[in-house]
């Protein structure tokens, strides 16, 4: 059984900047991706230097993949199903169950954004005409009409946090969960209207969002929109079964400096670790981890 100095678990923007850093050393890298991972879906990333007119994730997976292979990282579609501690390695099975053997593991699974089957439609606007992150993307709605599709307490926080750029919001709570007086007379006095009511269908033209139409019929036009559904799910699972400290939330807890996880000789970079959402974090999350390692299979050498 080959064995890697290094296994990068998830192949999207921190994964991917880890390995062209790592193959920069010039060391034996494998990158196990399943190829669904959020930055699939954004369709494009407003505020990245460099991408003045927006650039897609799968543009940026695919630049990423040619330049990690040209240091010749490897890569492998499958899932990393389980993983164990062997000796000093560790030995990873993929969901057709081969094992992978390699020295240092580097985690990023990332997160999968909470969006219900009712509105699967939505995912051919995002990133062009509906968002996730008003941190990334609020700009793109400045003096725009929008509705905000989310949950409770999630959804109205997003709302009120757009009145940054607009006036001109609608907040349909689709799941029904309550937010408090306090929640509600923010959203009212912010002239946001609030309803509660189901979504039944998304209104759209090709990759440009027009609207909504709720369970009662009504249906809701707005320039652009923004999801606050809250509840993502965290991709930790592979880290935890080694035992590795997570926070209430599931998100892996790293050291602020080598992103290195509580559990020696594995790293975690991008949203599984820091919840930020943001690209240009995630490239910095891999590249810093990379480093790391680097300097721990050098160590290593000289002993």
């Amino acid at each position: 059984m080959k064995t890697y100095d290094c296994i990068i678990v998830g192949g999207g923007i921190a994964g991917l900047s880890a390995a062209i850093m790592l193959g920069r050393y010039k060391h034996n890298v494998l990158v196990i991706d399943k190829m669904n991972g959020r930055s699939m879906l954004c369709r494009s990333y407003h505020n990245l230097l460099g991408w003045p007119d927006g650039v897609s994730g799968q543009t940026l997976r695919t630049l990423g993949r040619e330049h990690a292979e040209k240091y010749g990282v490897k890569f492998l579609k499958k899932m990393a199903a389980k993983v164990e501690k062997q000796g000093k390695d560790f030995l990873i099975e993929t969901d057709d169950r081969s094992i992978y053997k390699t020295k240092k593991l580097l985690i990023a699974t990332g997160v999968t954004d909470r969006i219900p089957e009712v509105l699967s439609e939505i995912k051919q606007c995002l990133g062009i005409s509906v968002y996730v992150c008003p941190d990334c993307d609020g700009y793109e709605v400045d003096g725009k009409s929008v509705i905000v599709m989310g949950a409770g307490k999630a959804g109205a926080k997003l709302a009120l946090s757009l009145t940054y750029w607009t006036k001109d919001i609608q907040y349909v709570n689709h799941d029904g969960e309550e937010i408090n007086d306090a929640l509600k007379n923010e959203l009212s006095n912010k002239n946001i209207e609030y309803i509660k009511e189901r979504l039944t269908k998304v209104m759209r033209d090709g990759e440009w969002f027009k609207g909504v139409e709720l369970e009662s019929g009504r249906r809701l036009l707005a320039d652009r929109g923004f999801l606050g559904f809250g509840g993502n799910r965290v991709h930790s699972d592979l880290a935890a079964q080694l035992g590795a400290e997570r926070l209430e939330n599931k998100h892996l807890v790293i050291h602020g400096r080598t992103k290195e996880t509580s559990v020696q000789n594995v790293w975690a970079a991008g949203d599984v670790a820091a919840h930020s959402e943001q690209a240009a974090i995630a490239m910095g999350d891999g590249i810093q981890a990379a480093i790391w390692i680097h300097k721990r299979l050098l160590e290593e050498q000289r002993t």
